[in-house]
């Protein structure tokens, strides 16, 4: 019997750094969260234009989505992104959903807010949900007026650290969306690490995102083993921010 095909989730990595470190940081979370999803982590379209923070923790090369000025208003570059990513997501596809952290993040959340407005992804399926990681929007008034016009009607979840320096702003991009769920961690700027509590949390998110029958069950776990380390752990003990 033909296995069934696993929904496809495309996970966009933060500034200066890799798919593999994104996947790398995912890792530390309980493997059943995402277990009936078929997880993608391409790399940014661009070389790092610049000194990478986890250089010397995480093996080159590392990639960048688009460039920006310091006040996040001018962005350079990001025009091409997003064709490169739709022209992407049409070919590999399609997704289910996309997942980001910091710079993936914020720019999932474009894709998203641009699609339900019929600017990009016509002719990809609607995307049903969104993970957002230490995510923001962007600030200028031209790219604000269409992405969130409307309050975004896909199911997310965004996870916002007390010592990020993104905080506000993840906070202003989840208010972004319809009904979103909002999981708090004590961290930094940085994919956290989940206690018992946000494990069952997400699970049974993800598990409501695959209440067609034909995804079948998402296992919810009781007890997340702490005391296993990765080496994406060991990085984020070392880095403490990551470049948006």
């Amino acid at each position: 019997m033909e296995q069934e095909k696993k929904a496809k989730v495309l996970c966009l990595h933060g500034f200066r750094t890799s798919g593999s470190f994104l996947k790398k940081q995912i890792s530390k979370w309980h493997p059943s969260i995402f277990q009936q999803f078929d997880m993608v982590f391409p790399d940014g379209i661009f070389p790092a234009g610049g000194k990478s923070d986890i250089e010397g923790i995480f093996p080159p090369p590392y990639f960048e989505w688009f460039q920006f000025n310091k006040e996040f208003t001018d962005y350079t570059n990001l025009d091409e992104c997003i064709s490169y990513l739709c022209d992407y997501m049409v070919k590999n596809g399609p997704f289910e959903g996309l997942l980001g952290f910091s710079q993936g993040a914020t720019l999932s959340a474009l894709l998203i807010g641009y699609q339900a407005q019929g600017k990009v992804l016509t002719d990809h399926p609607p995307i049903k949900f969104m993970v957002s990681i230490s995510g923001s929007k962007f600030r200028d008034p031209s790219i604000c007026d269409v992405a969130y016009k409307d309050s975004i009607k896909v199911k997310s979840v965004h996870f916002i650290g007390e010592k990020d320096w993104l905080k506000v702003p993840s906070e202003e991009l989840a208010s972004a969306f319809d009904d979103p769920l909002i999981i708090r961690h004590p961290q930094g700027h940085t994919v956290p690490r989940l206690d018992d509590a946000s494990v069952k949390q997400l699970s049974e998110w993800s598990s409501r995102i695959l209440e067609d029958p034909k995804n079948g069950d998402l296992h919810v776990p009781k007890v997340l083993d702490s005391e296993e380390s990765s080496g994406a752990e060991l990085a984020e003990n070392l880095v403490e921010k990551v470049a948006a």
